[in-house]
C-alpha cells in the first residue's frame, strides 16, 4: 500500500521550493492513470504578463500540450496526481535533486542528492533574453516601422517586435527536428504585411546560415507590392511574395507550411496542402471555427456538455477544441507528430492556439483507430463533417 505521508513530504518540498524561489523543474512519469497516451508531464516556471506561473507540458504518445496555471492551481494539481495517477516523480532544485519511486508492492522511496549549485531558470522574456532577431541594422524592421533610422525599437512596435521574436522562438525548436537539408522550402500561407515572414527568412540565412527560399502568400496586391520591394531592398534575393489565396497556391516539394490566423476553413486548406506535399513541418494558428460551429448549432446533438452549449460563448469555445482536436487527429492519421499549445500573439489577433505537425515516416499511425476517434467525436457532437476530413478523403 503507497505510504502517504512519504508522498505528502515530496509535495511539500516542491511548495517549499517555489516559495523559496529555488525550484529549477520538475517530471513526473511512470504514469498509471487513464488518460490514453499520456506518458509524463514536465513543469518549469514561467512568467506571463508580469504573473509566475507553473508552465505543465503534457508529453503524449504522439504530440505535446501545455498549459499554465498558478502556483496554487499548480500545487492542487500535483497533490492529486502524484502517488496515484504518476508512480515517479523527480524535483531539481538550485541545491538538490528529490526524486520519489512508487514499487509495484506500494512501497515508496523517497531520495535526496546534493548538486552543485544551480542557477534559477531566468523567467525574463523581454529584457534580459538576447534576442534571436535583433533590432539592430535590419533595414526590414525599418521599412515596417518596427524601428527607427538608427535601429531602436518604436515604442508603440514594442509588441509587435516582442511577437515577431516569440515566433522566431517557437519555430527555431520546432526546426531543429526536422530533417537536414542544403535547400528548404518554406511557404508561408495568409502573410500579410510580411512581419514574420521577413523574420523567418533573417533566422534561416542569417543566424542558422540555412539555405531556404521562402515565399509568402498573401491575396492582397498592395502587400504584396510592398514586401517585394522590402525583400529587394534589404537584399533577401531567395524571398519573394506571391498574389493568391491558400487554396490556389501550388506547394509542391514544400518542407515547411506555415499558416496564422487564416480564418476558418483557410486553415484546412492549408493544412491539406502541407499533407500533399509532405512537408516535414505544418505549424498553423487557426482564426474562427464557423464551419464546426454552424454543424453543432444545426444538429444540436444531446450529450454530456450540452448544459454548456446551450450559451453562446461556451459553443464556440466547444467548437473551436473541437475543430482544433480534430485536425490534430487528421494529421496523426497521415503520420504527423503532434503538439498543441499557447501562441502568445499581439493585441490585434487573441486567438493564441497553435498545431504543430512533425512528419515522422517512422511513425506508423493506427489508421483505423484515429478514424474511428473521428467519427465517435462527430457523432458525439453532432458533426455531419469536417472540411479537413472531406478535402482529405478520409470522410466517413
Amino acid at each position: 500500500m503507497t505510504n502517504p505521508e512519504k508522498v505528502t513530504e515530496f509535495t511539500n518540498e516542491i511548495e517549499k521550493s517555489i516559495a523559496e524561489q529555488n525550484f529549477s523543474k520538475l517530471s513526473l512519469g511512470n504514469y498509471r492513470g487513464a488518460e490514453e497516451n499520456l506518458k509524463n508531464i514536465y513543469l518549469k516556471r514561467v512568467l506571463i504578463k508580469q504573473e509566475e506561473k507553473l508552465s505543465f507540458t503534457y508529453r503524449y504518445k504522439t504530440r505535446d500540450i501545455t498549459k499554465n496555471f498558478s502556483f496554487p492551481e499548480a500545487l492542487e494539481i500535483l497533490r492529486n496526481v502524484i502517488g496515484t495517477d504518476f508512480q515517479a516523480a523527480t524535483l531539481q532544485t538550485t541545491s538538490f535533486d528529490l526524486q520519489l519511486d512508487i514499487q509495484k508492492n506500494g512501497k515508496v522511496q523517497v531520495r535526496k542528492k546534493e548538486t552543485a549549485l544551480r542557477e534559477v531558470p531566468s523567467l525574463e522574456h523581454d529584457k534580459s533574453k538576447k534576442r534571436l532577431i535583433q533590432a539592430a541594422e535590419k533595414p526590414y524592421l525599418h521599412e515596417l516601422g518596427i524601428t527607427d533610422e538608427q535601429g531602436n525599437v518604436l515604442k508603440n512596435a514594442q509588441d509587435k517586435y516582442r511577437q515577431i521574436n516569440h515566433y522566431i522562438e517557437l519555430l527555431s525548436g520546432l526546426i531543429r527536428e526536422i530533417p537536414k537539408k542544403d535547400q528548404l522550402k518554406v511557404a508561408d500561407m495568409g502573410s500579410g504585411k510580411g512581419y514574420l515572414t521577413f523574420a523567418l527568412y533573417d533566422y534561416l540565412h542569417n543566424v542558422l546560415h540555412q539555405q531556404a527560399a521562402v515565399t509568402g502568400v498573401e491575396f492582397r496586391e498592395d502587400l504584396v507590392e510592398l514586401c517585394n520591394s522590402i525583400a529587394r531592398k534589404s537584399g533577401f534575393e531567395q524571398l519573394q511574395f506571391e498574389e493568391g489565396t491558400i487554396e490556389g497556391f501550388s506547394t509542391e516539394a514544400i518542407d515547411i507550411l506555415i499558416a496564422l490566423h487564416a480564418c476558418d476553413t483557410a486553415t484546412d486548406d492549408a493544412i491539406w496542402k502541407g499533407i500533399s506535399s509532405e512537408a516535414s513541418l505544418i505549424v498553423v494558428a487557426p482564426c474562427c471555427h464557423k464551419q464546426i460551429r454552424r454543424e453543432m448549432e444545426a444538429h444540436k446533438a444531446s450529450n454530456d456538455v450540452q448544459f454548456l452549449t446551450r450559451y453562446g460563448i461556451f459553443l464556440e469555445r466547444q467548437a473551436e477544441m473541437v475543430t482544433d482536436g480534430l485536425r490534430a487527429l487528421i494529421l496523426e492519421y497521415f503520420g504527423y507528430k503532434t503538439k498543441v499549445f499557447e501562441f502568445i500573439s499581439d493585441a490585434h489577433t487573441p486567438k493564441n492556439v497553435m498545431i504543430v505537425g512533425i512528419r515522422d515516416t517512422r511513425n506508423k499511425s493506427d489508421e483505423e483507430l484515429i478514424l474511428k476517434k473521428i467519427k465517435e467525436a462527430k457523432d458525439y457532437f453532432g458533426i455531419s463533417y469536417h472540411h479537413l476530413e472531406r478535402i482529405a478523403g478520409i470522410e466517413r
